[in-house]
């Protein structure tokens, strides 16, 4: 098979989250165990950081990997899921993995493939696993897909483990309440291997304390030890200031990740680069200030509050749960326009009322459909929004809403676009 027929293999032959939801979701590791086993365990041949959470970990994650990077260290990242092309969820120094090493793997491991009868996670965990040994990593930031317990990254034994926050997403496989599902986030909490966690909450601290004296580890909470002290978003960008106690560590940090979500993102990647300093990696300040503001270059990263174009100003973002929502509607407020326009799409697993409910009232909606099973129509979607007076047009296409959008949008209007990882991919 050609790489593009590789491709339709993984996509129709594998059962894919992101296409069919909750029933592509294996509830145990066996199958990316075995897979790995056959590969010669190639998750013990490089060291690694292991990040999970409900938001922010993909930004930590690549904020995490180009600061690495910046560093000097060979650093692979493994994310999930891609927006552009299968291969933006296994890097190396920035660079997609190859069209080839993605066919010849395929090939190589199509009988047990066919045996196993994995998802189509399992099997591109087990690809990016391969990929880090075979390149000789330095270090590699591996993102959790789904919880932390059973998810198929769980194999590794990481020199860090991560947790950025908790909230509420994923109820029907994680469980319908907060310490539940930072129960299942905690599974990436090893005997002795050193966790940072992003946010202190009453409802899931006392889960990750709990969890971190069972196995022994040292647990830091990034944001009783880290503050912001000071910051301002300057021409897109975030230029921030960061204290310890009351000494200063950070003055004029640049990010080019310019959400101010991405605040409290950045407290739990300072903190874990300081612990990671403290386990023998060598990151100078340098380093961190040169990696934070070029990390969508160092990275690839896309779709965090990205600005797509001006006159009208069009922005999206894949934020796509209650939290995550909220954070929109506070970058949203603190955005100067005339008149706001929402291009918005979702999937049937989500919090659709408890969404909807934090949207704008004052908005023109552009309701769609992402293309994919596991969408919303359009017409449903309009239906459920008119329960909370948010009007506007159905339209059976992502790409056919933005377009009347911008047919209606004066030069001075903000457009946003989300609702879904899946809106914001067709876009891009």
């Amino acid at each position: 098979m050609n790489y593009e027929q590789t491709l339709d293999y993984l996509y129709s032959k594998l059962p894919m989250f992101t296409r069919v939801g909750a029933v592509a979701f294996k509830k145990d590791l066996y199958n990316t165990i075995v897979m790995c086993e056959k590969l010669g365990n190639p998750q013990e041949k490089f060291k690694s950081v292991h990040i999970a959470g409900t938001n922010g970990k993909g930004s930590s994650s690549h904020m995490l990997a180009a600061i690495f990077q910046q560093a000097g260290y060979k650093t692979g990242l493994y994310t999930s899921p891609h927006l552009k092309d299968f291969r933006e969820r296994i890097r190396i120094n920035g660079e997609m993995v190859s069209e080839d090493f993605v066919v010849n793997f395929v090939a190589q491991q199509r009988d047990i493939m066919e045996e196993l009868s994995p998802s189509f996670f399992e099997v591109t965990v087990a690809m990016a696993f391969s990929c880090f040994a075979e390149e000789k990593v330095d270090i590699a930031i591996i993102e959790v897909g789904l919880g932390g317990r059973l998810d198929s990254t769980n194999i590794i034994t990481p020199l860090l483990s991560v947790i950025t926050n908790i909230s509420l997403d994923h109820t029907n496989i994680l469980g319908t309440t907060l310490p539940e599902i930072a129960g299942e986030k905690a599974g990436i909490i090893k005997p002795g291997i050193p966790v940072v966690i992003g946010e202190t909450h009453p409802e899931t601290s006392t889960v990750f304390i709990a969890k971190a004296h069972q196995t022994s580890s040292e647990i830091i909470f990034a944001d009783q030890r880290l503050k912001i002290s000071d910051y301002q978003k300057v021409n897109e960008r975030l230029n921030v200031c960061i204290a310890d106690k009351d000494r200063l560590l950070f003055e004029n940090l640049d990010l080019d990740l310019n959400g101010t979500y991405q605040l409290r993102n950045v407290l739990t990647v300072i903190q874990a680069v300081l612990m990671v300093n403290d386990l023998g990696y060598k990151i100078e300040d340098t380093a961190i200030y040169a990696a934070l503001s070029n990390v969508k270059r160092l990275t690839g990263l896309q779709g965090r509050w990205q600005t797509l174009s001006t006159d009208p100003l069009v922005i999206c973002d894949t934020g796509h749960n209650i939290a995550g929502i909220t954070e929109v509607i506070e970058n949203i407020r603190s955005t100067v326009y005339e008149q706001l326009h929402i291009v918005i799409g979702m999937v049937k697993d989500k919090d659709i009322i408890g969404i909807l409910a934090l949207l704008p009232a004052e908005a023109r909606y552009y309701f769609c459909q992402p293309d994919l099973e596991r969408a919303l129509l359009a017409a449903d979607l309009a239906q459920e929004a008119s329960k909370f007076n948010l009007r506007g047009e159905a339209f059976s296409s992502v790409p056919s809403a933005l377009s009347a959008s911008k047919d209606k949008a004066n030069k001075n209007d903000l457009i946003f676009i989300g609702g879904s990882t899946f809106v914001v991919a067709e876009v891009l």
